[in-house]
């Protein structure tokens, strides 16, 4: 039997979400002393274990929509009715909303155009479109390089603008597609980085890119932990997960690894954990773990249905 590969990637990153929403904030001094080991509640948002945040709801929102190809509108009518219904929540109610994400669902709601709804500022950066892109690397594993940057780009404006939110996507889904490719972790950040730099020499992207040098001009692996950020701003968070991946060698370890940093624990176990479960796979993740899942049968139907859509013959 065929591996489902969106099945991987779905509930890797859902379950590292999960993992983190009880510790959100928590500074990593504390969790030092009291690591995350297992699938715990409460805490933070005083949520049940196996609870996902909007990191999850939008990622899913993304995925179902893109069972249908892909129409931004229909992403941005998703977005409005997980803000506005609690749509593609875990119990029915929305929590933890990010400002970015918030203010750009409201100008959704009253009709902008998806592309200009992210807002465009320097402050807009934080990792609200990062946390949610992962399933369009199963829509744009075939497509051409320009259009695999492009689309994700345009993704990413739905609720941040900022060209430094859609670079730190466009790595994240070159990075994911690599894997999806069979390479290893180190290899697909090296194949990554060379297609990366490659693309972004061009401007407008050449300026930003003193703001992933630790990334692209260096190996983020060797750096220690102390000098990995765990804040809520996207390049922390696309540097974090990439540290956490490259550094373990199992799905549990990897999000263990990106949780116990502290700070925006959710997000950063989301980002890390949709690349782990991409090369490590759903038989990886322990099972304990996805049977706390909230709606796990809903994900579960979500992700078959994309990987009809996607790969099915």
């Amino acid at each position: 039997m065929k591996r489902n590969k969106v099945l991987d990637g779905l509930f890797g990153l859902c379950v590292g979400d999960a993992l983190g929403v009880p510790v959100e904030f928590t500074p990593r001094s504390m969790l030092k002393e009291n690591p995350v080991t297992d699938m715990i509640g409460w805490g933070t948002h005083h949520q049940p274990p196996g609870t996902w945040s909007d990191d999850s709801s939008l990622a899913f929102c993304l995925a179902e929509s893109l069972c249908n190809g892909l129409d931004l509108h229909d992403i941005a009518d998703k977005f409005c009715k997980w803000l506005y219904e609690a749509y593609w929540t875990p119990h029915g109610v929305v929590f933890d909303v990010g400002n970015a994400t918030q203010n750009a669902i409201f100008r959704l709601k009253k009709g902008v155009n998806p592309v200009e709804a992210g807002g465009k500022d320097e402050s807009s950066n934080g990792n609200g479109s990062l946390m949610r892109i992962l399933p369009l690397a199963y829509y744009l594993e075939k497509s051409s390089k320009h259009d695999q940057f492009d689309i994700t780009h345009q993704v990413s404006c739905l609720t941040h603008g900022h060209i430094r939110s859609q670079m730190a996507c466009g790595m994240y889904i070159q990075l994911a597609i690599n894997i999806l490719n069979g390479h290893t972790p180190k290899l697909a950040y090296e194949i990554m980085k060379d297609v990366v730099m490659e693309y972004y020499s061009k401007q407008p992207y050449a300026a930003e890119l003193k703001n992933f040098a630790r990334i692209l001009e260096s190996d983020i692996s060797q750096l220690p932990e102390k000098s990995i950020k765990s804040s809520g701003y996207v390049v922390d968070t696309l540097e974090a997960s990439m540290w956490a991946l490259l550094n373990n060698n199992s799905y549990k370890d990897t999000v263990l690894a990106a949780v116990n940093l502290g700070g925006d624990t959710d997000t950063t176990g989301t980002v890390a954990g949709g690349l782990a479960g991409l090369y490590y796979g759903y038989d990886n993740i322990p099972v304990n773990w996805i049977n706390t899942i909230a709606r796990k049968d809903d994900i579960n139907e979500l992700a078959n249905k994309l990987d009809d859509k996607i790969y099915g013959i």
